[in-house]
């Protein structure tokens, strides 16, 4: 039987930092305080694997979100999960844009090394004008929400572990498949909170409420003052949403 995940467990501290050293920084600070680190773009670029094998060497059991969001041929994303693996990330997040093919390739490997697959649905920074931007035919899809559903089902039907969605879609997205669907939210901010780059943010409350499994927390957390203090704060405001949602059958 798979343990529940406790409230801190649930938070991906995003390590968006432009160097090992800096991230090693936030590994030590945080550990204990959330439950998994995200390694994305910016990090990996800089120093590669080695940034992975920090959070597994300086944590106990932390896991990793490797948030490369693979997109490109069945073949090549298929290579890239399988170099991906040796990693031994818990998470491996590929795009859902290029269909079913791309994700069934993505889970075929990485069911060999126990990593989870999901798909990256819509991002958090995009608006229904940056969809029509892209040619997305906003008569079909008139809102990001109706997208990410689409999307969803591609991810499940190719077997993806979960998906990567806005906390605006993760309650649908349980309604439609269950709760072993896992919903990863992005755009996490707190109540009044600048969003900067973001257009479809939730509070870490409004995303476990409306059904998120994991949140992950990037500015609000690395930009206060207390980052540790911080991160139980948002762990404290999961706590609620699980037992609000729990007591009115969510």
């Amino acid at each position: 039987m798979t343990k529940p995940l406790s409230p801190k467990d649930r938070i991906i501290f995003a390590l968006d930092l432009p160097s090992l050293d800096e991230a090693v920084k936030y590994i030590d600070l945080l550990k204990g305080h959330v439950g998994v680190f995200k390694v994305g773009l910016e990090l990996f670029c800089a120093c590669g694997p080695a940034v992975v094998r920090a959070v597994n060497e300086r944590t106990s059991g932390a896991g990793v979100f490797l948030d490369m969001k693979f997109h490109d041929i069945p073949a090549t994303v298929r290579g890239a999960i399988r170099s991906a693996s040796t990693l031994k990330a818990r998470f491996i997040t590929v795009h859902c844009d290029e269909g079913r093919g791309l994700l069934k390739a993505a889970v075929e490997e990485g069911n060999t090394s126990g990593a989870k697959i999901l798909g990256v649905t819509v991002l958090t920074s995009l608006s229904r004008e940056d969809l029509y931007d892209t040619g997305i035919d906003t008569s079909r899809f008139s809102e990001p929400g109706d997208l990410v559903l689409h999307r969803a089902r591609l991810a499940r039907l190719a077997g993806c572990a979960g998906v990567v969605c806005s906390g605006l879609e993760a309650g649908a997205i349980k309604k439609e498949f269950g709760p072993d669907f896992l919903t990863v939210t992005p755009g996490i901010r707190g109540a009044g909170e600048d969003k900067g780059d973001q257009k479809r943010t939730v509070t870490p409350y409004e995303a476990v409420y409306n059904g998120a499994d994991y949140i992950v927390v990037g500015r609000p957390i690395r930009n206060a003052l207390d980052p540790v203090k911080a991160a139980d704060s948002i762990a404290e405001e999961i706590e609620r949403a699980l037992k609000d949602r729990e007591g009115k059958g969510v």
